[in-house]
Parts: structure tokens; C-alpha cells; sequence
């Protein structure tokens, strides 16, 4: 496995924090958190760029910008319209078909090989996903727009994931860039649709948590692992995240350890052992 394919992977670990850390900041609105979170980030992202300096390395051209933020800002927006207008369990299952689509695209637009097996790999990941996530799932007519929304975040974030290999020639540092305008755009939308809480001192430093890690730290890893590394793996491995997330709530105190972890975990493990043997 290649050290870019490997940063990668740490983006995955990072954001198995993700609903860890949400559950720490409590009853924030999820607008508010994220515009917040992509402001620590996007600060601290700056500080280190700015400390090397090449602050030029964010003087990008319009289609960067369009990529980096829609990618960061869309697929969020979408994913928070989804919950507002869906159940969070089947929001969240269709939200999950970004590794799938993410392997499945590596083909037509990368021009990467897929295979039986890595194919087959993906599959299990998405069976395991679907069976810790999916519990009860029904899909309404009433809520299909939230569902729309909910496969659309989907598209969005597979699409910006394949297509940053495409756009190896934007540095990752100019994410610092593209996650402050995530956080202006997420601002707005916040002072649009939600009513501001002030935070209190375990809040703030879940939304420092937040910024540094999952929405800060894990996209300059992911963009390095989809810029150099195996998009296909990385999409099949991307299924730990909620195996991950759920045994994280779980040390929390936040669940239980039922059989539908564990045989997800297995399913997830099985899918990401059969991506990462296959040899092209």
C-alpha cells in the first residue's frame, strides 16, 4: 500500500470521530457546527501554510474553487437538507453509497481497472454498511426529496473524491483556502435556516476537535490519497467508517456491541481484505 494511499486511511480514522465528536457538542444546529468546524480548520490549515510560506499556493482558478468548495460545502449542505427532510437512518444508508459510487467511477472517468474482486470487496462493504446502518429502513414517498438529497451528497462527494485525481495540479494546500469559504458559505446558510446557540467551553472544544480532525486534517489527507494513491481501495475501506464510528459511540457509552456490529465489522473487513490483495 502506497504512503498517499495511506494518508488516505487516516482520513477514514479521523472521520470515524465524526459523530463522536457531534454527540460532544451537543445540541448545537449541525449548520452552526459545521460552519465553526470549517473555520477551525480552515484557520489552523492557514496558520501552516502561511508558516511555510506559500500563502500563493491558494491563488487558484475558478474551476479548483468550484471543485474544493463544491465538493466540501455541497456535499455537506445536501447531507444536512437530507436529514432535515428524511429519516436519519435511510438518509444516512443512501448517504453511504459514496465509496461505492467512488470504486465504480474510478473506472469510466480514471480509467481504472476494477475486476471481480475488487468489486466483489465493495459489495461486502456495502452489505456490512447496510446492515449496521440500515436497521428498519423504509423509504416514504412523503420524504423524497430528502432522499434525493441524500443520494445526491452522495454523488457530490464520490465525484469531487474521483475527480480530485484529475486536479493533481491544485495543491492540497489550497484546502485551507477552499474550507474558509465552506465556512462563509455554511455561515450563511446557518443565519438562513437555523437560530444561533451560544456554545459552552465542551462544546468549543468539540468544535476545535472537529476542526483540526474530521473537517480539518481529514480532507488534506483524503485529497493526497485520491490525488496519489488507489481511489478503488480507498472507496472499499471507506465502509469501516460507520463499523468504526458505531464501536467508538459504543466505548462512549453511547451503545451497545450487538450482533449487527459485529457481523458488520466481519463483512467490512472481508470487503477491504479482497480490495487490497487484488493486483493489478
Amino acid at each position: 500500500m502506497s504512503s498517499a494511499t495511506l494518508a488516505g486511511c487516516g482520513a477514514l480514522i479521523l472521520w470515524a470521530f465524526l459523530a463522536p465528536l457531534a454527540r460532544m457538542a451537543g445540541a448545537l444546529p449541525p449548520l452552526q457546527i459545521t460552519a465553526l468546524a470549517f473555520a477551525a480548520g480552515g484557520l489552523i490549515a492557514l496558520a501552516v501554510v502561511a508558516a511555510q510560506g506559500r500563502l500563493s499556493l491558494l491563488r487558484q482558478g475558478g474551476l479548483a474553487w468550484a471543485h474544493g468548495v463544491g465538493g466540501l460545502f455541497g456535499y455537506h449542505a445536501l447531507y444536512f437538507a437530507a436529514l432535515a427532510l428524511a429519516p436519519a437512518v435511510e438518509a444516512n444508508l443512501l448517504n453511504y453509497l459514496w465509496p461505492l459510487l467512488i470504486v465504480l467511477l474510478s473506472g469510466p472517468i480514471l480509467g481504472l481497472p476494477l475486476g471481480p474482486r475488487r468489486l466483489a470487496g465493495v459489495a461486502l462493504g456495502f452489505a456490512g454498511c447496510a446492515l449496521l446502518v440500515g436497521a428498519g429502513a423504509s423509504f416514504p414517498p412523503s420524504a423524497l426529496l430528502g432522499f434525493a438529497c441524500a443520494i445526491g451528497c452522495a454523488v457530490v462527494w464520490a465525484v469531487y473524491s474521483v475527480m480530485s485525481k484529475r486536479m493533481s495540479a491544485v495543491p492540497t494546500e489550497a484546502l485551507a483556502g477552499f474550507c474558509l469559504a465552506s465556512a462563509l458559505l455554511a455561515g450563511l446558510a446557518h443565519l438562513l435556516f437555523e437560530s444561533s446557540v451560544a456554545p459552552d467551553a465542551m462544546q468549543w472544544l468539540a468544535v476545535l476537535l472537529l476542526g483540526a480532525g474530521p473537517l480539518g486534517a481529514a480532507f488534506f489527507l483524503w485529497d493526497a490519497g485520491m490525488k496519489r494513491g488507489d481511489p478503488r481501495l480507498l472507496g472499499t475501506l471507506a465502509y469501516a467508517v460507520p463499523v468504526a464510528s458505531t464501536l467508538l459511540l459504543v466505548l462512549m457509552g453511547e451503545g451497545a456491541l450487538t450482533w449487527r456490529v459485529a457481523v458488520a465489522a466481519l463483512l467490512v473487513a472481508g470487503g477491504g481484505l479482497l480490495a487490497a490483495t487484488v493486483r493489478d
